[in-house]
């Protein structure tokens, strides 16, 4: 026997070799054959012709896998950073403090590693569109599957208009004199642009500008560390060693347990989107050697973004300044500390290059927000929990019904014109509030059963080819930190910063998912008539993707052979 097939045979033994979904693997040389006779033009969504339905025998619901590794790597690192981060970490830090900051964001940053490391070990195995929510039927509960579905394509139907709303106030930073609705239908048709490019549009849009972001955080971190040190211009207030006096006065600490609790459900909201690494690894060619190193640049994402950016927001910005005081996370760039360092260090124009930065940022999750619930939408379709047509895909790989059903909740984004349009859209943002936890609790949750049923079916760890680095228990970290920030969002929302008890419109519009939430699992229980399913009716062969066990092999074989540091780095780095 050759060596390389060690571990496939001697392992999996003859009698327990994984079974296959027997039309996977015909789907597929399917697509590829009938994508190959297709002209350059239609195969990329550049004529009429593309926007024609698949030709039968073709299935359905298989998307384009134009998507390459440097997108799948790009989209990890910096897909998700948006306001939340650069505008939003400045009402947090004025909450809590530099130290709260810090020290929330580090804990955010551990759930977050764990549950994608988690994601990418479900998505190599079975690399499906709208994984989050097939996954939640397929290892947890068809019911539960059901309500995370339709949340998370609430979720991003939301954060559509609102990220066209943001990008619409950004660029009234440099006071243009431009009716915001104007810059709306402007941002608004770039997206829609972009999404007729498909799943490359998307890709390339992605990697560029989290090229964007990564090489202006590691600007401004440059900057911050120089201004640190006191090397800030004369006219600046950086202009001698600064270090950590903020530190010290005003603190590190701002409004005791209760500042803790509401940073740490900002926090929470920041990491969203860093998921869809895992729904964009169904629209590469082989998730088996593009997604685990997509997975892994995430340590780099919250080290680098989060931790260390943070850390220096912290030191040069007071938690007390009158700019962050009562600072809306979303619609005022003014209340950027990437913004407020520029100006007060009098770095000339750097204040403009982060706005563009936030621009950029802002638009990018609004294009990511039509890709993710377009997917998902797609999925619903699919499984017959959302109407058949959903699932038109056209001779591109587009699935124009799912993606044209989310491009219309971008025309909420006008609503915040009118006078009474913000109370509207606090509503709708209620809706999805706390979307983002169910499904990162829901990826756990899956990874934990499915670890479960694949030992109680006979299988072992040695026959899945990327495993989560803290395993099980990394899941079970991840599930108890998420249920301590909804433990958190329900006190804030009771008794928010500030004020000894909230307003009953203030705890339902923190709060509102829950209940949207256990509605959608409700339907979907008396829609299927299945609930939560027992360890031996979960089926963890059906539909696996058929693994290059060589390449897998050799892949393990150099590890084992490395020496132990490099051994540790691979699995982060």
């Amino acid at each position: 026997m050759d060596d390389k097939h060690a571990i496939s045979e001697e392992k999996i033994g003859s009698s327990s070799l994984p079974t296959y979904d027997s039309n996977q693997g015909d789907s597929n040389q399917g697509e590829a054959e009938w994508t190959s006779n297709e002209d350059f033009m239609t195969r990329n969504g550049l004529n009429l012709k593309s926007f024609q339905r698949r030709p039968e025998g073709a299935k359905g619901v298989d998307l384009d896998k134009s998507m390459k590794t440097r997108h799948l790597h790009m989209i990890a690192i910096g897909g998700s950073i948006g306001a939340g981060f650069f505008v939003g970490s400045g009402s947090a830090l004025s909450k809590g403090g530099p130290g709260t900051l810090l020290i929330d964001f580090i804990i955010m940053g551990i759930m977050i590693f764990n549950v994608v490391y988690a994601l990418g070990e479900l998505a190599v195995m079975f690399p499906i569109s709208g994984g989050f929510y097939t996954y939640s039927t397929r290892f947890i509960d068809p019911s539960w599957g059901f309500a995370m579905g339709w949340n998370y394509v609430f979720q991003w139907a939301i954060v559509l208009p609102l990220e066209l709303t943001v990008a619409g106030f950004t660029v009234e930073y440099w006071e243009v004199g431009v009716n915001v609705g104007v810059w709306i239908t402007v941002f608004f048709l770039f997206i829609i642009i972009i999404n007729i490019f498909g799943t490359l549009g998307y890709a390339e849009e992605e990697f560029w500008s989290s090229c964007l972001k990564l090489a202006a955080t590691v600007i401004f971190m440059i900057i911050c560390l120089v201004l640190v040190l006191g090397g800030g211009p004369d006219n600046g207030r950086y202009n001698e060693y600064w270090g950590a006096r903020l530190w010290y006065d005003p603190g590190a600490f701002h409004n005791g347990f209760k500042g803790f609790c509401s940073v740490f459900v900002t926090a929470a909201f920041a990491f969203s989107g860093t998921e869809l690494v895992g729904l964009a690894a169904a629209e590469t060619k082989n998730p088996l050697k593009s997604l685990p190193g997509a997975i892994r640049q995430v340590f780099w994402r919250i080290t680098l973004f989060y931790v260390l950016g943070l850390f220096f927001v912290g030191l040069l910005v007071r938690y007390d300044d009158e700019n962050l005081l009562g600072a809306n996370p979303y619609g005022n760039v003014n209340a950027s500390p990437f913004v407020l360092i520029g100006k007060y260090a009098g770095l000339k124009g750097f204040d403009s290059f982060m706005n563009v930065v936030i621009l950029v940022s802002v638009i990018s999750i609004g294009v990511s927000g039509v890709y993710g619930g377009s997917r998902t939408l797609v999925a619903l379709g699919e499984q017959g929990y959302a109407p058949k047509i959903f699932t038109y895909v056209d001779r591109s790989g587009r699935p124009l019904t799912a993606v044209s059903a989310i491009l219309v909740f971008g025309l909420l984004a006008y609503v915040n014109l009118d006078a009474n349009g913000p109370t509207v859209f606090d509503w709708l943002l209620a809706l999805s509030g706390l979307a983002a936890l169910f499904t990162w609790g829901s990826i756990c949750l899956a990874h934990i059963r499915f670890r479960k049923a694949w030992a109680y079916h006979g299988h072992t760890v040695d026959e899945i080819p990327f495993k989560a680095l803290g395993g099980v228990y990394g899941s079970w970290l991840g599930l108890a930190i998420i249920f301590l920030v909804l433990i958190a969002q329900f006190y804030t929302a009771l008794s928010p910063v500030g004020e000894q008890i909230g307003t009953a419109e203030g705890f339902f519009k923190s709060y509102l998912a829950l209940p949207v939430v256990i509605f959608f699992w409700i339907c979907g229980y008396l829609w299927k008539r299945q609930a939560w399913l027992r360890t031996p009716q979960i089926d963890v062969d059906t539909g696996r993707r058929e693994l290059d066990w060589d390449y897998i092999n050799k892949e393990r074989a150099e590890m084992a052979a490395a020496p132990a540091w490099r051994r540790w780095a691979s699995a982060i780095f």
